[in-house]
């Protein structure tokens, strides 16, 4: 899950793995698997990294002590 803000500041949380495309069009787009899509502020770049952030968080499992 990664969080993402919507148009007008409006924070929420995204499951990552639903995610289809993330396009520029100049805002950017996030299309999912079922079609919805959502318009966000974050740039296509740090979609992308906290994708990517997520995914490593996931497969390193949990860290020592928790």
């Amino acid at each position: 899950m990664i969080h993402l803000t919507r148009l007008g500041h409006h924070d929420f949380v995204l499951n990552s793995e639903l995610i289809l495309t993330v396009e520029s069009t100049p805002d950017t787009v996030v299309t999912l698997m079922n079609g919805v899509k959502y318009m966000v502020e974050e740039p296509v770049d740090e979609v992308v990294r906290r994708v990517i952030a997520y995914r490593r968080a996931v497969h390193a499992g949990p860290a020592a002590g928790e």
